[in-house]
């Protein structure tokens, strides 16, 4: 069957899924990913794998466009005034996760202490593109919502140097590799502060270039253009698109005046690009892990909620945070799918004695958190009152005006 047939097929029945979903009250995106999983290998199969992999290039620019829009939230003077309890919120949200995953891996579970620090390390990571698309579904803002999202960009930043951590002790303990304490702890931050250096630079330079648009339709093309850019050249030198593109975002918002019309004309470009997105995620998704995952894969579930909900917790009190943050943002962080499939693939490749039984795990983690992940962060959002919050902001500003 023709491709741009099986993409016209994936973009209607996402449109279904999405308006099953909005009848029972749950996140669009909830609906795309159930609607994938139909149509794809574990039940119609109209999808099969290879189509998937075909359409990895719009997984790859949906990532890329969401982790620019993340950028937008690292205004340096909005930064000031919460950036370090931010950090120390994402911290304790990190430690969270990996600690009572550990612990219930090598404790509970009698797993080996290499596979405990690697499953524990891929814990902390949180998929911002759930997230966000259930915060742009809301029209959502407020003090909530402004906590999740610069906290989603530095957990998946402070989970990947944990991770590179986890990897070079797991790799000494199983005899893989020598590795001195110095590699241990500059191989992740290498690749952190290399991903920082190349969105700052491509970020200035598109922050000079957008000015000469002469329309919005220009400027659309421009951004995507850089958006691309950004990727391209972040797989070239080795670093994290992600990352990448989060810095090209934050650059651009914090040297370009009006750069919000950057960021709305991306907003107009990404509803198709995301619902193809989430819906290939369902497709790709395998039923049949259910089924094979055991006590482990539902050990791994409740010690990664109960650790995120419980360090997040804990941190927006030791910083004297909002109330709803407190009561709230555990709930709305637990969402986990692109970033953790993509480390448990280095694993296959460094470990390969451990892979069968990660890769297993964050597969039934992913199916499992990708659907319920956003609906809770949709609860979350609306039992904060943040519901509209964006409308709200613009009718006060017209107000001022």
């Amino acid at each position: 069957m023709d491709l741009l047939f099986k993409l016209g097929i994936i973009i209607l029945v996402g449109i279904v899924g999405g308006r099953v979903a909005n009848y029972f009250k749950l996140p669009n995106v909830s609906g795309y990913i159930v609607a994938g999983l139909i149509i794809g290998p574990s039940f119609v199969n109209l999808v099969n794998l290879a189509d998937i992999e075909s359409f990895n290039i719009i997984n790859e620019m949906a990532l890329a466009a969401i982790a620019f829009s993340i950028g937008n939230e690292f205004l340096i003077k909005d930064m000031k005034k919460v950036g370090k309890d931010v950090l120390l919120i994402t911290i304790a949200e990190v430690i969270g996760a990996f600690t009572v995953v550990f612990l219930m891996m090598y404790f509970l579970l009698n797993q080996t202490i290499e596979f405990s620090l690697m499953i524990a390390s891929m814990s902390a990571a949180t998929a911002p593109a759930g997230i966000v698309m259930v915060i742009r579904e809301l029209k959502a803002n407020g003090p909530l919502t402004k906590t999740i999202l610069p906290i989603v960009a530095l957990d998946d930043a402070v989970g990947i140097m944990v991770f590179g951590v986890c990897l070079s002790l797991a790799k000494m303990l199983s005899g893989v590799a020598e590795y001195s304490i110095i590699r241990i702890i500059m191989n992740p931050l290498l690749e952190i502060m290399g991903s920082i250096l190349l969105g700052f630079v491509i970020g200035v330079v598109m922050a000079y270039v957008v000015k000469k648009a002469k329309h919005n339709e220009e400027l659309l093309i421009m951004t995507i253009g850089f958006i691309l850019l950004s990727t391209g050249a972040a797989n070239y030198f080795n670093v994290s698109p992600l990352l990448t593109c989060m810095m090209v975002g934050a650059t651009l918002v914090n040297l370009k005046q009006n750069a919000h019309r950057v960021f709305n004309a991306i907003n107009e470009f990404t509803p198709p690009v995301n619902l193809l997105f989430f819906t290939v995620a369902g497709a790709s998704l395998n039923i049949k892990v259910l089924f094979t995952v055991g006590i482990l894969g539902i050990g791994y579930i409740i010690a990664r909620a109960t650790g995120k909900y419980i360090g997040a917790t804990l941190g927006a009190k030791a910083v004297g945070a909002e109330e709803k943050i407190v009561k709230y943002l555990g709930m709305s962080l637990l969402t986990q799918g692109g970033i953790s499939i993509g480390l448990s693939m280095v694993v296959r490749k460094e470990l390969p004695h451990l892979s069968d039984g990660i890769i297993t795990v964050i597969l039934f983690s992913v199916l499992v958190y990708e659907i319920i992940g956003p609906i809770l962060a949709k609860i979350a959002i609306t039992k904060a009152g943040e519901v509209d919050g964006m409308s709200r902001k613009k009718s006060k500003r017209q107000i001022t005006a």
